[in-house]
């Protein structure tokens, strides 16, 4: 894949489906810079993936901090290869009862974080002629979930401006594309489904493999989108559900 020598920033990157990812970048020879507000995650992380992995701490949702935190980036390491923009909250909250504020926080950190961490590396991005940028996105923007309005709102934002993205850097050199994952084992999925039955049992059934995915699987389609190998791909959306979106 020619991955060799590059350099990649993933938000979010000390947990769930980012550390896979930053393991499976640090495995392939990348240089890694995760970014992520619980500094003792990071250190965790940065110590057991080794001189590849270093960490910025930096809250994203605080979005006046991020030009800074990416001049120190690149001061430090030049201007990174890769940009994967991983990092979100959710919340299981009914409809009516979702304030203001639950709303705005999470487009803040979900999506408006993403649009400017990414505009202020694709100034940097462009001005080298290359640059490969991956967006997480989820099932949720695919088709309705409920109780998680706000998060749903931002994913679906997610894979527009993944589109819009990729239509007008792309000529500039620059791919971006979206990986759409499933139901997949982790510490946030545990806790809309472990405490639901019939909510985790719907999943189940409607997914054509017939269990969820692990987090290895977000992390080895990131790899693929952000490498060489994927050099003709841009503006796509890449399911990784194990047949969720199309099962019956």
């Amino acid at each position: 894949m020619n991955l060799k020598a590059k350099t990649a920033i993933i938000t979010g990157g000390a947990s769930g489906l980012g550390l896979a990812t930053t393991k499976k970048f640090t495995e392939a020879g990348i240089k890694t810079i995760i970014v992520g507000r619980d500094e003792s995650k990071l250190q965790a992380a940065a110590k057991a993936f080794g001189e590849l992995c270093v960490y910025k701490v930096c809250d994203l949702s605080q979005i006046e901090s991020i030009p800074n935190l990416v001049n120190e980036i690149i001061a430090e390491h030049g201007v990174p290869d890769i940009l994967v923009n991983n990092a979100g909250i959710n919340m299981k909250k009914p409809f009516a009862e979702v304030s203001n504020d639950d709303f705005q926080g999470i487009i803040q950190t979900n999506l408006t974080s993403v649009f400017v961490l990414s505009r202020e590396i694709v100034k940097q991005m462009t001005i080298v002629g290359s640059g490969s940028i991956v967006n997480i996105s989820s099932m949720a923007s695919q088709y309705g979930i409920p109780y998680v309005i706000a998060y749903t709102a931002t994913k679906s934002a997610i894979e527009g401006m993944t589109r819009a993205m990729a239509t007008e850097l792309s000529p500039q050199g620059i791919r971006v594309n979206c990986v759409a994952p499933g139901f997949i084992a982790t510490d946030m999925s545990a806790k809309a489904l472990d405490n639901d039955p019939a909510r985790k049992q719907k999943v189940l059934s409607r997914t054509p493999m017939g269990k969820l995915g692990v987090p290895e699987d977000i992390a080895d389609a990131v790899l693929f989108l952000a490498s060489d190998a994927a050099k003709y791909i841009t503006g796509v959306v890449l399911p990784v559900d194990g047949g969720n979106s199309v099962g019956f």
